[in-house]
């Protein structure tokens, strides 16, 4: 079994700083080397990302590096571990998948709420058990954190302390996008605006964001319920004529959207936005900014959007 070890960065591989934890060089190294020495994790080749990034940080662009790591070293090797912040682990996770097509190899992500610097870290324990997984798991990308091993295109950050803090509804369809052979897709670098719902919400927002943005992933009550105002009809109108793809998800972690439950979701349909069903806002975010990348053509961009490629949605 042969295995890479990609460092991305974040807490499990900070110092302390003067103004707080910060990525330093050679922590997450120096760790793995000395259990691979001493017996405790199996061997592993180590590649670091530069710079490392703070996952508060991660952009696109960070998805498509990893992407290309193992796009590139995937005959040379049986598996792959990314360690990485939490904060933005799922959106990762997320985007690995759709970019990944035809993986062939298991890609297991993981990280730390404490980093190994900090006694008590639940470091050493993740790393391990997700090298552990790496080795005997099936192709597709997953998450390893606190004893779970996830979906990696359904896995949400549910705590913010916590050590346990990752969660994903089960699925029966590999975490991978299906193809005959390896190919790496990169995401557009494409405004996409994350918006929620609220009692009284800012009409001025919204309508500003379906005038200029390249897609938006809109965060609803329920079952897919939102205010029935008519600065938010207005931007579905100007998203829909814009052809900017809009993407509805749920503000509640389980359960997902039915559109068309309610009459408070009927401007929804109305204005063809697309249903999300169960997806997380992780995935629906990584999803709308791969299907952006590899069409234009604005009707065939709401066929893919509503599709599931990896086991990101469930259609009942």
């Amino acid at each position: 079994m042969t295995l890479l070890l990609i460092h991305a960065g974040g807490t499990i591989g900070m110092t302390q700083t003067a103004t707080g934890f910060a990525p330093a060089p050679g922590v997450v190294e120096d760790h793995v080397r000395d259990r691979v020495a001493s017996g405790d994790l199996p061997s592993a080749d180590i590649r670091v990302l530069e710079p490392l990034i703070d996952s508060a940080n991660a952009t696109p662009e960070d998805w498509d590096r990893i992407a290309r790591i193992v796009h590139e070293e995937h005959d040379r090797y049986d598996a792959f571990v990314v360690t990485h912040g939490t904060d933005t682990l799922a959106y990762t996770s997320a985007a690995l998948c759709y970019a990944l097509e035809g993986l062939a190899k298991p890609v297991i992500l993981t990280g730390s709420m404490l980093p190994l610097t900090v006694d008590g870290s639940d470091g050493p324990s993740n790393i391990r058990d997700a090298m552990q997984q790496a080795v005997a798991a099936q192709p597709g990308v997953r998450v390893q954190f606190s004893g779970r091993f996830l979906h990696g295109a359904r896995v949400r950050k549910t705590h913010s302390r916590n050590l346990d803090a990752f969660a994903a509804d089960p699925s029966d369809v590999a975490p991978c996008r299906p193809g005959r052979a390896l190919r790496v897709h990169s995401p557009a670098l494409a405004d996409i605006a994350v918006l929620a719902v609220a009692p009284g919400m800012s009409e001025t927002l919204v309508r500003h964001a379906a005038a200029l943005c390249d897609g938006i992933v809109l965060r609803c009550y329920g079952s897919g319920t939102v205010p029935h105002v008519e600065g938010l009809r207005k931007a579905l109108a100007t998203a829909w004529e814009r052809q900017c793809p809009v993407v509805a998800v749920s503000q509640c972690p389980e359960g997902g959207l039915a559109l068309g439950t309610y009459s408070a979701g009927a401007m929804l349909t109305e204005f063809n936005v697309v249903d999300g069903r169960d997806m997380t806002i992780e995935a629906a975010y990584a999803k709308l900014a791969y299907v952006l990348a590899e069409t234009d053509d604005f009707t065939t961009r709401l066929e893919r959007l509503q599709q599931p490629v990896c086991g990101e949605l469930t259609i009942s």
